[in-house]
C-alpha cells in the first residue's frame, strides 16, 4: 500500500543543520501548531456571530446554568471537529481531499469561537479538558486519514451526521427562553449539515455500523465529561 504523502507544517522544513523531519515530527508540529491556534481563538473576536442581534433576555439560574452545560459540550465538540480534521488533513493524499478538510476546519474554529462568545456572556468557561479533546482528535483524525481518502471522506460524513442529531437534541433541551444558544446551535447545525453533505459528493465511503457505534460511544464519553468539567 503507497505511504500517504504528509506535508511539512507552514514554515517548518529542515532544520538549520539540514536535518529532515520525520513523519512523527511532521506530525508534532502539527498538533503543536494546531494548539497555538486553539490558544489564540479563544482571545479572537468572533466573527459573523449569529446572536449578534437577539435580546440577552433574563434566564433563571438554573436555566443559565442548563444552557451553559449544553453550551460547554458544543465548545467541546468544536474543539475536536477542529483538530479531526487536522488530524485527518495531515495524512491526506489527495490535494483536494486535504482542502476540504482544512476549510472545514476553519468553519469549525468560527464555530469555536461563537460558543466561547455565548459561554462568557453566561458567566461559564470552556471545559477544563479542551487540551485532552483537542490532542485525542487530532490523534484519532490522523489514524481515520491513514485508511485513504474515501474512509477519511467517510469519516467526516458520519461525524457531521451524528453531530447534526446532536445539535437537534440541544435544540429540544436549551431553555424556550435562551434565543441566542438556539441561534448559534441552529446556524452550526446548517454548517455541520453542508460538510457532511460535501464529504458525501465528494466521494465518502460508508463506514461500517460497529465503527459508528464505536464513534458514538466515544462522543458519548466526551459529553458527559465536557458537560460537567
Amino acid at each position: 500500500m503507497p505511504q500517504p504523502k504528509i506535508l511539512p507544517a507552514a514554515g517548518s522544513g529542515a532544520a538549520p543543520g539540514g536535518r529532515d523531519y520525520s513523519a512523527l515530527d511532521r506530525a508534532l508540529m502539527r498538533l503543536q501548531g494546531g494548539m497555538v491556534r486553539f490558544s489564540e481563538t479563544r482571545s479572537a473576536p468572533a466573527e459573523n456571530y449569529p446572536a449578534a442581534e437577539l435580546p440577552k433576555g433574563a434566564l433563571t439560574d438554573s436555566a443559565r446554568r442548563r444552557a451553559a452545560g449544553l453550551m460547554r459540550v458544543n465548545h467541546a465538540g468544536e474543539v475536536s471537529a477542529q483538530a479531526l480534521y487536522r488530524g485527518q488533513a495531515l495524512v491526506a493524499r489527495d490535494i483536494g481531499v486535504r482542502e476540504h478538510l482544512l476549510r472545514a476546519a476553519a468553519e469549525e474554529r468560527q464555530h469555536l469561537q461563537w460558543c466561547e462568545l455565548r459561554l462568557s456572556e453566561l458567566r461559564e468557561q470552556p471545559s477544563r479538558l479542551s487540551p485532552l479533546w483537542y490532542a485525542g482528535s487530532f490523534a484519532i483524525g490522523a489514524v481515520a486519514g491513514i485508511a485513504g481518502d474515501r474512509w477519511n471522506l467517510g469519516f467526516v460524513e458520519e461525524t457531521e451526521r451524528q453531530v447534526v442529531e446532536h445539535l437537534d437534541q440541544h435544540l429540544g433541551e436549551l431553555p424556550k427562553d435562551d434565543a441566542r444558544s438556539r441561534a448559534i446551535v441552529t446556524a452550526m447545525k446548517a454548517d455541520e449539515a453542508r460538510h457532511g453533505d460535501e464529504a458525501a459528493a465528494a466521494g465518502a465511503r460508508a463506514l461500517p455500523p460497529p465503527l459508528k457505534r464505536l464513534m458514538a460511544a466515544v462522543s458519548g464519553v466526551m459529553k458527559f465529561w465536557a458537560y460537567r468539567i
